[in-house]
């Protein structure tokens, strides 16, 4: 928070399913002195991917939606699509895997690849620097993770090298981040986009598109026969998150906070007013970490709950089955993570799988996460689930969810939380098998 310049921020952790730590530091509105506390909400910005994907996961496993169809069979309103010639098709799960082409906010894409380019040659350069860093960390017995620095993040979720966090970095520049028009609905809002031509052949590259999930959330609607909001609504509400709700400027919403931003004098102030209906499912939601923190369980609870025998019929089934959340954290060819070197995407999630490549050497735990970067707000959801031994699952002496989650919003842009949110992680991970020894 210090080190961010960031007026408030929440914090939350969850071990085994049990919230243990929530707290709220600073203020949720700097004006009138109000404090954060656990129950303040702000916005998720991008982690709505994750909520969005939990949509589209149920109505899969339900049999009414075909993650292989073109989009066009449930949304004709978007126009079919031709790549070079070529007539291609966009399909959700391409769409949820960020392969589909779509642009994300900035049209051009000759300064999108020039972007990328810079970050890779970027990336290159300081490998060597990193690496050298990292051995001598680990000869003084620190983890990794903590040394390396993360690359730019998608929507602006990092810090820009050259200016106080909060201020507006390259991506924030783009003026399609702060539109100011409602949309009624989320076909209406495909306009933004449906007829810009692709940057790429679906399925051949990756590229983060926000917009990929405004096409995703018109699917969620006409599959589901509900308007999107209030499907995605009802889904909070069997998940017990009460607190998550639309990003609505006009509701009445309690425990609201302001969002901020630097201006160029380094000054501390109100963010720019904006309106998110163009894109609640890929950054348009509200919450709180405790929300969170029970969204992060169910799927942890859905991840394991198949994996335990002799249950005798007492286990609950999860809200999804364990094979769908595996396929959800499965990581795609083709794709990156800008938050987490050791990652790649999945189903709207970045995934680090476990690895250990020598004998003696760092061991590379698996785990879940992701980041959002809003106007005037970033956020993190990491979940980092339990190895269970083959005796814990027969003997039944422990029952799902097991492990750690940690969820931290704050209201204040451009501000780098993935790494902070692992060593939080690791630190309650680590202390719960201190007391188990005990």
């Amino acid at each position: 928070q210090d080190e961010a310049g960031i007026p408030g921020i929440l914090v939350g952790v969850s071990v085994d399913g049990k919230e243990v730590w929530s707290e709220g530091l600073g203020y949720a509105d700097v004006e009138n002195r109000v404090v954060c506390k656990p129950e303040t909400i702000m916005r998720i910005a991008s982690i709505s991917k994750c909520l969005t994907m939990m949509a589209v996961a149920k109505l899969w496993e339900e049999g009414k939606l075909d993650l292989d169809a073109p989009v066009q069979k449930y949304v004709p309103e978007f126009p079919e699509k031709v790549y070079e010639g070529e007539k291609v098709a966009i399909t959700t799960r391409l769409l949820v895997s960020h392969l589909s082409g779509i642009r994300h906010y900035e049209k051009d894409i000759t300064k999108v690849k020039e972007e990328k380019e810079k970050a890779n040659r970027a990336f290159k350069l300081t490998k060597p620097y990193q690496d050298k860093e990292q051995k001598e960390k680990e000869e003084k017995g620190v983890e990794k993770t903590d040394s390396v620095k993360p690359r730019k993040e998608h929507e602006g979720e990092v810090k820009s090298r050259n200016s106080k966090p909060g201020r507006r970095d390259k991506e924030f520049e783009q003026e399609e981040y702060y539109l100011k028009e409602k949309f009624e609905s989320v076909i209406e809002s495909l306009k933004i986009f449906k007829n810009d031509p692709l940057f790429f052949k679906p399925g051949s590259q990756f590229l983060y598109s926000t917009y990929g999930f405004t096409l995703l959330s018109a699917v969620v609607e006409r599959v589901s026969g509900q308007k999107f909001t209030d499907y995605m609504l009802k889904m909070f509400r069997d998940l017990d998150m009460l607190s998550t709700v639309l990003d609505d400027n006009e509701a009445m919403i309690y425990n609201r906070a302001r969002c901020y931003v630097y201006n160029k004098k380094g000054r501390l102030v109100n963010a720019p007013y904006v309106d998110n209906s163009y894109k609640w499912a890929g950054g348009g939601f509200l919450s709180s970490v405790g929300d969170l923190l029970k969204f992060g369980n169910a799927l942890l609870y859905s991840y394991q709950a198949g994996q335990f025998k002799n249950t005798n019929g007492k286990l609950l089934p999860g809200y999804l089955k364990t094979d769908t959340v595996a396929m959800m954290w499965t990581p795609v060819p083709k794709t990156e993570v800008s938050w987490d070197r050791d990652g790649k995407y999945a189903m709207a999630w970045a995934v680090v799988e476990k690895k250990q490549q020598y004998g003696c050497c760092r061991q590379q735990r698996h785990y879940a996460s992701h980041t959002g970067g809003a106007v005037g707000a970033s956020s993190v959801l990491l979940i980092l689930p339990e190895e269970l031994d083959s005796e814990a699952i027969d003997t039944g002496l422990v029952a799902p969810p097991r492990g750690v989650i940690v969820s931290i919003i704050c209201n204040m842009q451009s501000v780098s939380l993935n790494s902070t949110a692992l060593k939080i992680a690791r630190e309650f991970d680590k202390e719960k098998w201190a007391q188990y020894m005990d």
